[in-house]
């Protein structure tokens, strides 16, 4: 009686061990994409505010804190602008690092796995 294609590849412990942490790089991984487009989406409406700050002949602006509009001097909101974005920047490029390294963890942990593994095991997405 024949199996099909069955493979008889025994699955270790540390084999188990590399899917599992597939499996957790994998779902940082696409944490990381989402937290990757809100502080792309965040850079581009400081860049916007900035841009906006520049066209008005205020020299007073209604700057939004928390749920309440203060009026500020029009050259602190420029420098506050200046820090959030500069804040902003570092953040995205640690992230961007971040998904650096998790997808070469996943391209070694696909290399290990698949070598092993052949066709029985799919690692990748649809």
């Amino acid at each position: 009686m024949q199996q099909g294609n069955a493979s008889d590849t025994e699955v270790t412990w540390e084999d188990q061990q590399n899917i599992n942490k597939f499996g957790r790089l994998n779902n940082r991984f696409h944490e990381l994409e989402d937290e990757i487009k809100i502080a792309k989406e965040t850079n581009e409406n400081l860049e916007d505010a900035s841009n906006e700050l520049i066209l008005t002949d205020e020299e007073v602006v209604r700057l939004q804190i928390g749920e309440v509009f203060a009026h500020v001097p029009k050259d602190d909101v420029e420098s506050r602008i200046e820090q959030m974005k500069e804040v902003t920047s570092k953040n995205l490029e640690k992230l961007e690092e971040e998904k650096e390294s998790i997808v070469a963890q996943m391209a070694e942990l696909k290399k290990i796995l698949y070598g092993k593994f052949k066709d029985s095991i799919n690692l990748e997405e649809d």
